[in-house]
């Protein structure tokens, strides 16, 4: 039996952090005379009183919570996040109704970094401080940092963590599952801090450089400028984006075993790590070559300009520092696969994730042997680990949801009037997280254009993809809500 009331008095709590978050760029617009504070201040206004509410009115969960109440209360307090999160936009002219106002959210949040608007540069410099917020917020997960400071879930915070990181290795890093997202969050804010102080060495203000740096971190994509990244033509300032986007993109448990525990050796070892960072490396080549041959790019700056693309997409990022879409076709077809795979289990990016990429190349091979040696007993091996073979069939049936989500998605947002090419890349980049596609919506376009059905399709994509597809769609069949 699932108990309402338990869960809606931990989303008033988190409502309360929410409120605490929002009212961080509005102290910033008010101290440094800005535009927008006021519409932040109100904004976070009713997020608490609404927070206040839930959790004076009803009780605390009275026993530690289950795994589907783990699960419920992942989607619930997404959900919540997202609406409220959307108070800010709907407060400023420039989001002209609620499709607009919740997509701009979920994208933040999600860190999808897909957005309606035509020039960011209309917002008022505390909503576009919140703006890139929802990403730092939403890269590490807000559920993670809601169990990580709510200690009446208890050891049922577990069924929390597992139902954030449902692909990632759910193994804890501490005794207490408070302490592993305390530790995980601790790396976070470490490299945030590290990216700003380099970013600001390298040129940029103080405003653009702590948006960037809660773009990149959260692996999001939304950039102060509404040329992204390519408004800083500085290749100091896009190396080091370029670094702390493969940063971001490896799972963070690794993180913390190689900063905090110090075993390089484990963490360059490490199976996923060497396969993202050669997934990465062979793109960039690739695209490199590419674009050398077609004459368009040349020497140091088509190099990088192929890196910062192959790995903006790869660890789906998102943030573009040319219009990839007028270069040949072959770049065109890497990048849509990047967006398929995205970066490591346990990171801030989206897309399958590069060991599962692995791990189905490996299912593939097995089933190839079994083909050629009838009576062979052929094992699935990843690194040093045997994988057991409920892992894989979870791992082909999560493939094969995402394929259904993804074709019926794409079905949705062609009926509503958009051509092939935008309503398959739309779908992808807002289902693993990318942002910008290809079509209508490209690098140097925009998601204003689309209907509201597709908009709010999109929306779907974006959560569903954000929380590893089981997670949401299971609370969507009538099974869930059986006793």
């Amino acid at each position: 039996m699932i108990h309402a009331g338990g869960l809606l008095h931990i989303a008033g709590v988190f409502l309360l952090l929410l409120a605490g978050a929002m009212a961080l760029p509005a102290a910033w617009g008010w101290v440094a005379g800005e535009g927008g504070a006021g519409a932040m201040a109100q904004a976070a206004l009713v997020t608490g009183c609404a927070g206040a509410a839930l959790a004076s009115w009803l009780k605390p969960p009275q026993t530690e919570i289950s795994r589907r109440e783990g699960i419920l209360l992942t989607v619930l307090l997404w959900a919540a996040g997202c609406l409220f999160g959307a108070i800010p936009f709907l407060l400023t002219p420039a989001f002209e109704s609620v499709t607009d106002a919740v997509f701009e959210s979920v994208s933040g949040f999600t860190t999808t970094g897909a957005t309606i608007l035509p020039r960011v540069e209309v917002l008022p410099p505390a909503i576009q401080l919140w703006r890139h917020f929802t990403h730092w917020l939403g890269g590490m997960g807000v559920v993670l940092l809601t169990i990580a400071v709510l200690p009446l879930i208890g050891a049922g915070g577990m069924a929390l963590y597992r139902a954030e990181f449902s692909g990632a290795r759910s193994e804890k890093l501490a005794p207490r599952i408070a302490e592993t997202a305390l530790s995980l969050w601790k790396v976070y804010a470490g490299l945030s801090l590290i990216e700003y102080v380099l970013l600001r060495l390298a040129g940029m203000s103080a405003f653009d450089a702590a948006c960037h740096t809660f773009s990149t971190l959260g692996t999001g994509g939304f950039s102060t400028r509404s040329e992204s990244i390519a408004a800083f033509p500085s290749p100091a300032v896009q190396y080091i984006i370029i670094v702390f986007m493969i940063l971001a993109g490896l799972n963070f448990t690794m993180h913390y075993r190689l900063w905090v525990r110090g075993e390089a050796r484990r963490f360059f070892s490490d199976f996923e790590v060497r396969g993202y960072m050669l997934i990465l490396a062979g793109a960039t080549l690739a695209i490199f070559a590419a674009l050398w041959r077609s004459g368009q790019m040349t020497g140091e700056a088509a190099l990088r300009t192929a890196l910062f693309q192959a790995v903006s997409i790869g660890t789906t990022t998102g943030f573009a520092t040319a219009d990839y879409e007028q270069w040949p076709p072959l770049p065109h077809a890497l990048l849509l696969a990047l967006m398929f795979v995205g970066g490591c289990t346990g990171s801030t990016a989206g897309g399958w994730k590069v060991a599962r990429v692995l791990l189905l190349g490996k299912i593939v091979d097995r089933e190839l042997k079994r083909t050629s040696f009838r009576r062979g007993v052929f094992a699935v091996r990843f690194g040093e680990e045997t994988i057991p073979e409920p892992a894989i069939q979870g791992l082909l049936n999560l493939v094969y949801l995402s394929l259904l989500i993804f074709l019926i998605a794409m079905l949705i947002v062609s009926a509503a009037g958009s051509d092939l090419l935008t309503a398959i890349s739309s779908v992808a980049a807002a289902m693993f997280s990318i942002g910008p596609g290809f079509g209508t919506v490209g690098p140097a376009e925009n998601y204003a254009h689309l209907p509201a059905l597709a908009k709010w399709t999109l929306s779907f994509c974006m959560i569903a993809g954000r929380l590893e597809f089981y997670t949401l769609v299971v609370v969507l069949t009538p099974a869930f809500w059986r006793r």
